[in-house]
């Protein structure tokens, strides 16, 4: 019996119970065959995070591998942006080993094709659960050969290709790496850059003994937010478990708004190429589009989630996008999103000025934002559909089925998003000013909640 741990993008679930030896090896297995329908490369690449255990599920996942006749290249420990570049680098299909920001009892595995393409439900992970469910027809190739291939250095290098930070000023910078694989990387980019270093749970440790690897919540930045106050911080950088976000604190101790985070990339990107198109998701501030329009670039709005903007990013030649997740892709890695990469771009930022990192930014925060607000609910379309009755008739005001509902006036919008997997409904509300904010949140809440 295989769990539903088949999700929109990757799969996940309880170790020993739902994930098992057994499953990684049967995924393994189902992999290779997909690989072998896609007329994929015959190689795969294996990267695994510091959960306790990863190293054993990613052995049983390349011996399934390996029984279909195909080759594995393991480059052992990887946040899963050096997973990615290594997929992209070498040109083959990947696996990464991890549960990204998910509680210790949690491990997962992320998919892609060659050249770091995203592998998501429409794009294959259905067929895959499909072979791991019903089994495939046995090999009768010679069983594959497993190496390994240290990659941190090659990883490294590739990063500092992409972000100059040669001539900056000297900056303090504190990292919580939250027990998670920044542990493993920053040590090896931060040496290379003039920065002066405070490392924070930098201790490789999958049961997360500080804190939840999850900066999205900002309770999971309470111990940055001191030190970067304590230290005279210039800037403080929170990574969730895999790496592959990335998170500010200002050097107030203040969370940024990742929002903010894709503008001034945008706008750093837009300067090296100008008139691209970029990318922004549709519960991102509006602020992204304004930013994008004025640098000359293209704007372009894209639902929620890794899978639909990487595939946008494909179709329109875009050189980035950027997610209120924390997430942000950059064609020149693959349209793969990298934590890291964002970060240096902040650093490159902030170390190219003598500003303030609230002072830099000070140009994108223009808008007042909820955060998402999630409200259970019985029946997610009616209450939508409820909610567009109320609002879509008003003067001045637009609605439209992107994603969700996107209830938008000439100083406000707000998007309404029901989850994937559980019975909730997502809110996040932007505005002009606090108050309008505040009184729009709670209005359309209570139309929600009532």
């Amino acid at each position: 019996m295989i769990p539903n741990i088949f999700k929109a993008y990757d799969i996940r679930g309880l170790v020993g119970t739902e994930l098992t030896k057994q499953f990684a090896f049967s995924t393994g297995v189902a992999f290779a065959k997909f690989l072998e329908l896609e007329r994929e490369p015959a190689t795969v690449v294996i990267g695994e995070d510091m959960r306790p255990s990863s190293p054993e599920l990613a052995d049983a996942f390349s011996a399934g591998v390996t029984s279909q006749g195909m080759d594995v290249i393991r480059i052992g420990l990887a946040s899963t942006d050096m997973l990615y570049f290594a997929a992209g680098k070498l040109n083959l299909p990947g696996a990464m080993f991890t549960a990204s920001h998910n509680p210790a009892q949690y491990n997962g595995i992320k998919l892609c094709l060659s050249g770091a393409r995203p592998i998501g439900k429409e794009s294959g992970l259905l067929t895959i659960e499909n072979f791991v469910r019903e089994g495939v027809p046995v090999s009768l190739r010679p069983v594959g050969v497993e190496t390994k291939n240290e990659m941190l250095n090659e990883y490294v290098e590739h990063l500092l290709s992409l972000v100059d930070v040669s001539g900056i000023r000297k900056l303090k910078v504190v990292v919580d790496a939250g027990n998670g694989m920044a542990g493993h990387t920053a040590p090896a980019v931060f040496s290379r850059m003039n920065v002066d270093v405070t490392e924070m749970y930098y201790e490789l440790d999958g049961t997360f003994p500080n804190h939840e690897a999850n900066p999205i919540d900002e309770e999971n930045l309470k111990d940055l937010k001191s030190a970067v106050k304590k230290h005279g911080a210039d800037i403080g950088l929170a990574f969730d478990g895999d790496a592959d976000r990335c998170f500010l604190v200002d050097e107030n101790g203040e969370a940024v708004n990742p929002s903010l985070l894709t503008a001034l990339i945008a706008d750093r990107e837009l300067k090296k190429k100008p008139g691209s198109p970029i990318i922004y998701n549709l519960i991102s501030s509006r602020a992204v589009r304004e930013v994008v329009e004025e640098n000359g670039g293209k704007p372009l709005r894209s639902r929620v989630g890794h899978s639909f903007i990487k595939a946008m990013m494909a179709e329109s030649g875009a050189i980035f996008g950027g997610e209120h997740s924390g997430h942000f892709y950059f064609a020149d890695f693959w349209r793969a999103d990298s934590g890291m990469l964002a970060a240096l771009h902040a650093i490159a930022a902030l170390g190219e000025t003598e500003k303030s990192l609230s002072e830099l930014l000070k140009p994108y925060a223009r808008y007042f934002a909820s955060g998402e607000i999630n409200s259970t609910v019985t029946d997610s379309k009616a209450v939508m559909q409820h909610i567009k009755e109320l609002y879509g008739t008003k003067a001045g005001v637009t609605t439209d089925d992107l994603d969700g509902l996107t209830v938008d006036g000439d100083t406000w919008w707000f998007n309404v998003r029901a989850s994937n997997t559980e019975p909730l409904l997502r809110l996040n509300v932007e505005a002009k000013t606090q108050g309008q904010m505040a009184q729009l949140r709670d209005e359309v809440l209570a139309v929600i909640r009532g």
